[in-house]
């Protein structure tokens, strides 16, 4: 199950300009499932193919990239960002409207990124590995946007793939949130990242 985008897979810039509308609206859809707030300011954004897929045209719009290094670049940068089916992979975003009150906070809340979890009942918790691309903590701050990788085991995968519920939460000191239930349709679309043949 390791998905991967080609350029075989996307369309050429005259022909996303024709297919975008409809096919913003089915993303925005999809989407909905793949959000978890996590108290009023985090949420985990849960990336696949599809929203990768979204997130590449939309790039190659935006820069009016239609030469093949170009596209290839992109796919090369997104392509690690959809789940093999043993992991989750998710944009971790904390959220707060005001600018001084998001930079007191993102103070406090360095190494956050490392106490985010996700749990199938059963099964102890797991918590991610973070920002692999490059470090967003510095001394001083957190980010307020970190990219997240859920490595499951087998017997997780197994639970999961049985209908064992989910629960997520965050134990850092400054911000402990959790244990939430996941909803039920998040959990099934969770579920589909995952592969039914678990190869040791």
């Amino acid at each position: 199950m390791n998905q991967q985008l080609s350029r075989a897979d996307l369309w050429s810039l005259e022909e996303y300009a024709e297919q975008r509308s409809s096919f913003r609206a089915q993303v925005m859809e999809h989407k909905k499932r793949r959000q978890l707030p996590l108290g009023n300011n985090a949420r985990l954004y849960f990336e696949d193919l599809l929203t990768i897929r979204y997130q590449i045209q939309e790039m190659l719009r935006i820069e009016k990239v239609f030469e093949a290094a170009g596209i290839t670049e992109e796919l090369e940068a997104y392509n690690p960002l959809i789940p093999d089916g043993h992991n989750w992979k998710a944009t971790f975003m904390i959220e707060f409207d005001d600018p001084a009150e998001r930079a007191s906070q993102l103070a406090q809340m360095i190494g956050i990124e490392n106490k985010v979890w996700m749990q199938v009942d059963g099964c102890d918790k797991v918590y991610p590995i973070a920002d692999e691309d490059l470090e967003r903590d510095t001394a001083e701050k957190t980010s307020s946007v970190h990219f997240l990788r859920f490595e499951l085991s087998p017997a997780m995968i197994t639970a999961a793939k049985a209908g064992a519920d989910f629960s997520a939460g965050i134990d850092h000191k400054a911000f402990t949130i959790g244990p939430l239930a996941v909803p039920g349709p998040i959990r099934d679309s969770l579920t589909e990242d995952l592969s039914d043949v678990v190869l040791n």
